[in-house]
């Protein structure tokens, strides 16, 4: 792992404004890796063009890792496709597959918007484990959608860390296109009770219109 020189601590180096969009994502001073970072929660993305860390705590959702190799711009988002049981589940169904398609063109385009080219993204794929008592296998639905997203768009992938039963601990540096992912082996629970909460608000929201890639 590179360390940064001593001198590179919170007091000596200068926060860069968050890109246009993103001033709501929580940034702060990240002490063991010596950067500035962001946190997302799910459902949320984050693009930056600043040497930033992006971190989120991944279960049975999804994130995808992306930058454009030739210019300092890239961005991560957290994912979960809202399936369900019971009731109801055909329209489940159908709106887990558009809100899928919604985080990652919200993200890409993002990355385009701020000078990006399609031809020069690297794409990395983290997270859907298996963590909810669902009868749906949720994080492999998830793990489906995703890949079959890219072969549709014709975008592939450099690298996966993707399924099994733990949680993860997921940081990306978009500067670099380094991510560092740790398996959370005693967090299972309540990363599940929290994905379960997030799983049940997003079957009672409405979904809004089709978004097309730059």
């Amino acid at each position: 792992m590179n360390t940064l020189p001593e001198s590179n601590t919170a007091a000596s180096l200068t926060q860069a404004p968050a890109l246009a969009g993103f001033e709501h994502i929580s940034r702060y001073w990240d002490s063991q890796n010596n950067v500035y970072a962001a946190r997302i929660k799910p459902g949320e993305f984050y693009v930056t063009a600043a040497d930033e860390m992006i971190t989120t705590v991944l279960g049975s959702c999804v994130s995808a890792c992306i930058r454009d190799t030739q210019k300092d711009i890239g961005g991560m988002n957290h994912f979960m496709l809202p399936y369900g049981t019971g009731i109801g589940i055909e329209d489940s169904i159908s709106a887990a597959n558009r809100y899928g398609s919604f985080a990652m063109e919200h993200l890409i385009n993002a990355i385009l918007s701020h000078g990006g080219n399609r031809r020069n993204l690297e794409i990395k794929l983290v997270g859907g484990g298996r963590i909810l008592d669902t009868l749906t296998d949720i994080g492999n639905s998830n793990i489906k959608f995703v890949k079959n997203y890219l072969r549709t768009e014709t975008l592939p992938f450099a690298a996966e860390d993707l399924g099994g039963i733990y949680p993860r601990k997921v940081n990306y540096f978009p500067s670099s296109g380094r991510v560092l992912v740790k398996k959370l082996r005693g967090t299972s629970a309540a990363v599940a009770k929290q994905e379960s909460g997030y799983l049940h608000s997003l079957l009672r929201q409405p979904m809004a219109g089709s978004i097309d890639l730059l």
